[in-house]
């Protein structure tokens, strides 16, 4: 398959990017609203993996190309531009695409991290709103920290959360998900269910600011 990380330059976008070449044999797609950017991203990521001795299969491109050549595009933007990325790239998206997104809508004040969704109940629900009809949208990656991600020399040992409508589209990514080395994906039920799980994202960020010992924690389930 091939897999497009819209926004794959960012944090998140840099972490999924790592694990799915190095640990699948999937072609990924580094997608970025400047190409150059995008290039110079699938650089440094080839760098790392092959100083690994990872024969990696990452190619750069603006999101609109990367989006329009995927299987499986991933929203690896903040929850604040998910709306426009999402428009920007609807033309190219079908049926036979999954759209998947792992944002999640947080405010802050001196006390941490708060969940803050929009009006539709929850990010995922929102991209799900914008999205062409025929497309399935999955929420994933939600709880996963960027720095523990991006850290190849983390070893993973957590649990992705997964919400859908659309089943066999729940199931692809959840294949896709287990492929990662230490990540296990479970899944949540249906996009209603999807605030539950975003909500999880402070919590844990929380945990890791008021506990030293606990940075960059996940989920993972007993």
């Amino acid at each position: 398959m091939r897999i497009a990380l819209l926004g794959g330059t960012g944090d998140i976008g840099q972490g999924l990017a790592l694990r799915f070449a190095r640990d699948t044999d999937h072609e990924v797609l580094i997608g970025s609203r400047d190409p150059e950017k995008a290039r110079e991203a699938v650089d440094s990521y080839d760098a790392e993996l092959e100083d690994r001795g990872v024969d990696s299969n990452i190619k750069g491109f603006i999101n609109e190309m990367a989006a329009d050549r995927a299987d499986i595009v991933v929203l690896s933007v903040p929850p604040y531009h998910v709306a426009d990325t999402v428009e920007s790239v609807e033309d190219t998206l079908d049926e036979d695409t999954i759209l998947v997104t792992p944002a999640v809508g947080m405010k802050g004040d001196e006390d941490g991290l708060h969940y803050h969704p929009p009006g539709t109940g929850s990010v995922t629900e929102l991209v799900a709103e914008r999205a062409p009809d025929e497309v399935p949208v999955v929420g994933a990656f939600h709880n996963l920290a960027a720095d523990a991600l991006s850290d190849l020399n983390t070893n993973l040992d957590l649990d992705t959360l997964l919400v859908a409508n659309d089943d066999d589209a729940k199931e692809t990514v959840r294949n896709l998900a287990n492929e990662i080395d230490g990540l296990r994906a479970l899944d949540v039920g249906p996009l209603a269910n999807a605030a539950e799980v975003e909500s999880v994202t402070p919590l844990v960020i929380n945990i890791a600011k008021y506990n030293a010992d606990l940075h960059d924690i996940g989920v993972k389930f007993q």
